[in-house]
């Protein structure tokens, strides 16, 4: 009924409408076997090789709490500032669907882990937005269904599914946002600014490895809209796994012009999932969304309460790490760079490189420049991150310092790390192999400087008449004999001796 609605312009939709949002964040734990068994949680195994009878559900089959996973969730709470509940139960949520073995997933319900916390984010014109935090509770993954025979990959229109229960049992914690009001256009902007901090948070614990496009990390996004300063609550939807930070800002920009249109065409808002669809930017309804009555929660009879002491949770405290924004406190103040400057470095998904690539003996400035840069530009060519290139920090802290010690120009210190990239070796490999060393032999040098002044005689009598730029062009010839590996600089200086200028 809703397909048809047109989109309301997004100036249009912040002038009439107040947006109010809340994230819902799930983050698979990187513990080496599974919430509730022994069961290994290997990224990528051949389906149905990772599991057992506790995460099949088997009839007899008894859980056991990852002692692990419940310090990653306490530490996640400290983290956010929350308070650790003293004493914890899981509970029985129950639904019917295949990827789920057991027909209910042990989580948490009135009893989590963390509570009453908040995150702040700093927006790029410096604006700072305090994120309230409802809870943070533990629970397992589900498995995974494979329609097999549709257009997108969703079940509608498939042949038929299969299932992969490798997935199934793996360590959740699912952080919950209090309801985040009053952002008004910058809601898309918040949105994707809130899961990239807490993906940054969550990687600086070493909790998770927050891989957006393996699933390790998903953010839902309710949204809701309502009258500008009616001061009433919308109805929700709930754009499920969204799973890049750019098509978290994108669901919300999206989900808040077809709300407009569906409100603006006199039809109600149905509370209900949605899916995004990444190649158009736009969601589409899933199915109508269940409450907490629907799910029929009890506790979990198989399993002995949580109670973390006083003692063991300080102990945790004292393992939290230097936090995001107190590390990029500290980097700025160290390098001298801007806020903005920072945030650019942040954006790129370049601090922690440059940081390895300052701790290998390379300047901030010259790291800056090569992985914002060049390097940068390389990953948009092959279309990956920048972590996902071949190439280490240490190995361009070689590069710089290659150029620092006159042993390669910048032209030339750029075809090695071309190489580097080409799974050539190391960098003192790349050189050794394409012969790129910069020439450094005086006499090599003023012999093929004497040898481009004899073929341009009358440049060099306009060299001798005064006219020193005129040099470039035997300049030019010499860096063409010596393939780009004489330092130029040093060429322009002998020219313009050997010219008797």
């Amino acid at each position: 009924m809703t397909a048809s609605v047109e989109l309301v312009e997004f100036d249009d939709v912040v002038a009439r409408f107040d947006p109010m949002l809340g994230i819902e964040v799930h983050v698979e734990l990187s513990t080496n076997t599974k919430m509730f068994c022994g069961c290994p949680t290997e990224f990528g195994a051949e389906p149905n090789t990772q599991v057992c009878p506790v995460c099949l559900g088997m009839p007899g089959a008894l859980p056991v709490v990852n002692r692990a996973a419940v310090e990653s969730a306490i530490r996640i709470g400290l983290a956010l500032n929350c308070s650790i509940a003293p004493w914890g139960r899981f509970a029985r949520k129950n639904y019917f669907y295949p990827d789920m073995p057991k027909n209910f997933q042990t989580s948490q319900y009135d009893e989590p882990i963390a509570v009453d916390g908040f995150l702040d984010l700093t927006l790029d014109d410096g604006e700072v937005v305090r994120i309230g935090i409802e809870r943070a509770h533990m629970e397992e993954d589900t498995g995974k269904s494979l329609h097999v025979g549709g257009a997108d990959g969703r079940i509608h229109g498939a042949d038929h599914s299969l299932l992969d229960y490798n997935r199934a049992g793996v360590p959740l914690i699912e952080i919950v946002t209090k309801m985040i009001p009053d952002t008004g256009a910058r809601a898309p902007e918040v949105a994707r600014a809130y899961v990239t901090a807490l993906r940054d948070l969550v990687k600086s614990l070493g909790v998770s490895d927050v891989r957006m496009d393996q699933g390790s990390m998903r953010a839902d996004v309710n949204l809701s809209l309502s009258p500008a300063g009616s001061g009433t609550l919308g109805t929700r939807t709930e754009t499920k796994n969204v799973n890049s930070l750019r098509s978290v800002e994108r669901a919300v920009r999206h989900e808040m012009g077809r709300q407009a249109g569906v409100l603006d065409a006199g039809i109600e808002i149905i509370q209900e999932t949605r899916h995004f669809d990444e190649s158009t930017g736009h969601t589409r309804a899933g199915r109508r969304k269940e409450t907490s009555e629907d799910y029929r929660y009890f506790p979990e009879p198989d399993l002995v309460p949580i109670a973390p002491s006083a003692e063991w949770v300080e102990e945790l405290r004292g393992t939290l790490p230097e936090l995001p924004w107190e590390r990029r406190r500290r980097i700025q103040d160290e390098w001298g760079v801007s806020d903005e400057e920072i945030r650019d470095l942040v954006n790129a998904g370049a601090l922690d490189l440059v940081e390895a690539t300052v701790a290998a003996g390379a300047s901030s400035q010259e790291s800056r420049s090569w992985w914002v840069a060049y390097l940068a530009q390389q990953a948009n060519t092959r279309e990956v991150e920048l972590t996902d290139l071949p190439i280490t920090p240490a190995q361009v802290a070689r590069v710089i310092q290659q150029v620092a010690d006159g042993e390669l120009t910048n032209k030339l210190a750029r075809q090695v790390v071309d190489g580097v990239l080409a799974g050539e070796g190391s960098p003192d490999e790349v050189v050794a192999a394409r012969g790129l060393k910069v020439v450094s032999d005086e006499g090599e040098l003023i012999a093929a400087v004497d040898a481009a002044l004899a073929e341009q005689p009358d440049v060099v009598e306009k060299i001798r008449g005064g006219k020193v730029a005129a040099a470039g062009a035997i300049v030019g010839a010499v860096m063409k004999a010596t393939k780009g590996q004489a330092d130029a600089k040093r060429v322009k200086e002998l020219v313009v001796e050997r010219a008797g200028a």
